[in-house]
């Protein structure tokens, strides 16, 4: 359809630094295009030192709402109204809809996370899960899986910078979801395997594995996989990390986190607008690349 910026054009965008990379002003103006909404998204490279004045500048301006990357999801959180519970829990925020001047901060990259291992055929729910990790992927992903209904979850770590974190983010998910979550030394490895035993879900949420590094893997070995066990990767360079590799081989189920930024991506968009984005379009056009690498 033919697209003008009118008198009515409403407003958001991405803040945080740097924004120039990003495929999400795509993903927005090409839906919004596609449903017909006078609607306009665009980036603003913005630190956190500039945050507040844009934010406020935004409130007064009366945008629909804005995602924040790094280095912002943290530092907006004082220059909010109010949190969800995914958000809350995670102690990050990347999407804020304004709803009449409040501004509601909400997390949606565990959302991402979660859909995606839906949309390649598996429901978490009553499942348990061992999730790798600490960092802000994993805490969202961690938050989401409780809310969602994953029955326990074992947070799996290494002892360092982010070992109280984890330890504090268990404690909130057994008193505010009802998801019985624990933490466990990656380095214990009778621990871990008793973890995978019983698990119907791995998850690595940590870079292990990443492109340029992409020999490594988190669990080097291969006997405590079991085909019962759905290995899943956010890791999407390369496509097929080692660690995917090697729980196929042993029989498990796999899937990669490419699909991460699409369904997060269509979570905020039916924050702000209550439509569901056209994600078969929008993954034939910016994904498309991805599925065949």
């Amino acid at each position: 359809m033919t697209y003008q910026i009118t008198g009515h054009t409403r407003m958001g965008g991405l803040l945080g630094s740097p924004v120039a990379h990003s495929i999400s002003p795509m993903m927005h103006n090409d839906s919004f295009r596609e449903l017909g909404l006078d609607w306009v998204y665009l980036c603003f490279d913005v630190g956190p030192d500039r945050l507040g004045e844009v934010v406020n500048a935004f409130r007064s301006m009366n945008v629909y709402g804005f995602n924040l990357t790094m280095p912002d999801k943290e530092a907006v959180i004082p220059h909010l109204d109010e949190l969800s519970l995914a958000a809350e829990l995670i102690g990050a925020v990347n999407t804020v809809k304004n709803e009449d001047g409040k501004l509601i901060g909400h997390n949606t990259d565990g959302i991402g996370y979660i859909q995606s291992v839906s949309a390649a055929g598996w429901d978490i729910r009553g499942k348990e899960m061992t999730l790798l990790g600490a960092g802000g992927a994993a805490c969202a992903i961690a938050v989401q899986a409780a809310i969602d209904g994953v029955s326990r979850l074992h947070l799996v770590s290494r002892r360092g910078r982010s070992w109280e974190k984890a330890g504090r983010l268990v404690e909130q998910i057994n008193k505010k979801t009802g998801c019985q979550a624990d933490l466990t030394d990656l380095a214990d490895g009778s621990r871990l395997r008793r973890c995978l035993e019983t698990s119907s879900l791995l998850t690595n949420a940590t870079s292990v594995g990443m492109a340029p590094q992409a020999d490594a893997t988190p669990i080097p070995d291969t006997s405590m996989f079991h085909p019962g066990l759905l290995v899943s990767d956010v890791i999407y360079h390369p496509s097929k990390t080692r660690l995917l590799r090697e729980a196929q081989r042993a029989g498990c189920p796999v899937c990669n986190g490419m699909y991460m930024l699409l369904y997060q991506g269509a979570a905020a968009f039916k924050i702000w607008t209550g439509q569901e984005m056209p994600v078969e379009l929008i993954r034939e056009r910016y994904f498309s690349r991805q599925d065949q690498g």
